[in-house]
């Protein structure tokens, strides 16, 4: 039984009521309560009674939750992408990495490029990544928790830095060590094991 215009306009005002910004969503939306409706009102409901029944299959927790819906399965979309993205490289890298290393302990060419390069994407690329992936997991924590993440994080990364800017005898390699080396054991280290003390005799 198809909807009448004053129905199918009915149903569009209570969708526009709610806090629904998207115009694809309300739309969809309006087709799935015609759909739903249209079967109802051939089993002999009313127009009332189908509309109710609709709005129960298809948001029982109210519209407003549809956004909210929406919103968090577009945004766990991106995470998981970033998360792939941000594995695949810290695989890639680590692989680099190893293989270069073997390559240059037999002498084969090009050790040194796949280790560098791999060594630099690591430091560069997927350290930072996991860095900002660790620290909204630490945002709502405690300060010393946040703490813990920049400083340990930063000081693996200028220590990484260090290490390639020895091994290419760049100027600045020891600042770097220095700094990456006392960020680590006087920054990171303490609050690393005052958090598993607290943890001790919580």
């Amino acid at each position: 039984m198809k909807l009448t215009d004053e129905q199918v306009e009915f149903i569009r005002t209570e969708i526009d009521k709610s806090t629904l910004v998207s115009p694809s969503l309300k739309d969809d939306l309006l087709d799935h309560f015609c759909c739903f409706i249209e079967f109802r009102l051939a089993k002999g409901d009313s127009f009332t009674a189908a509309y109710a029944y609709a709005y129960q299959e298809i948001c029982p927790n109210g519209l407003d939750e549809i956004q909210k819906e929406t919103i968090y399965l577009l945004t766990s979309k991106k995470v998981i992408a970033m998360k792939k993205l941000m594995y695949f490289t810290g695989l890639v890298t680590s692989i680099s990495v190893s293989i270069g290393w073997l390559f240059k302990l037999l002498n084969w060419p090009g050790g040194g490029d796949l280790f560098t390069y791999g060594f630099l994407g690591f430091v560069l690329i997927f350290l930072p990544m996991l860095a900002v992936d660790r620290y909204k997991l630490a945002f709502n924590k405690v300060l010393g928790e946040r703490l813990k993440v920049i400083l340990g994080f930063s000081s693996a990364i200028i220590t990484g830095l260090a290490v390639m800017f020895k091994l290419m005898h760049l100027q600045g390699a020891s600042i770097l060590l220095i700094l990456g080396t006392v960020m680590f054991s006087f920054g990171f280290l303490p609050f690393l094991f005052f958090r598993m003390y607290r943890k001790s005799v919580e």
